[in-house]
């Protein structure tokens, strides 16, 4: 820790950092009204977001992998697009909590998205099946923009 600026800075491990992520995207759900379950086992689903008892009266179950990050980082995985209703959520700013937000898209947004942003074409991509940022761009974050989430457009979402 350093104290040169006369304010306490502390950085967050990666482990840290997931914690502070899923309290939070929990906590954003369950003030939606809907219920948060954690698989035993990381098999790429890291939250299922569920509603017991819908205007339906039937079960419905949103499987959630989380990036979380204490910046911003946007990141597309070919491993996730075997779960057809998977939900990649990015929770950015967890270092500043007034900035914190997240993002919530299927695979087929953020692939749609990484085809318009030209990152498919990337070695990293190409070679591994992998992209990542850390710096997104003005035009990335407005790509995002319709993807922003809240408790209130958790709710209306899992209404579909």
């Amino acid at each position: 820790m350093s104290m040169s600026d006369g304010r306490e800075k502390s950085k967050m491990d990666p482990q840290l950092v997931e914690l502070a992520g899923r309290n939070w995207l929990t906590s954003q759900l369950l003030q939606a009204g809907l219920e948060v379950a954690r698989p035993e086992r990381d098999r790429g689903v890291d939250l299922i977001a569920y509603r017991d008892m819908g205007e339906r009266n039937r079960f419905l179950a949103y499987p959630i992998q989380m990036k979380a990050a204490t910046n911003e980082v946007f990141s597309i995985d070919r491993k996730y697009e075997r779960f057809p209703s998977l939900i990649l959520v990015y929770v950015w700013n967890l270092g500043d909590s007034a900035r914190t937000k997240c993002f919530a898209l299927t695979y087929t947004d953020a692939i749609q998205i990484a085809g318009k942003m030209e990152y498919t074409k990337t070695p990293s991509w190409l070679e591994g099946g992998r992209y990542s940022t850390t710096a997104p761009s003005k035009r990335l974050r407005e790509m995002l923009v319709p993807f922003a989430m809240s408790p209130k457009r958790w709710l209306e979402v899992t209404e579909q």
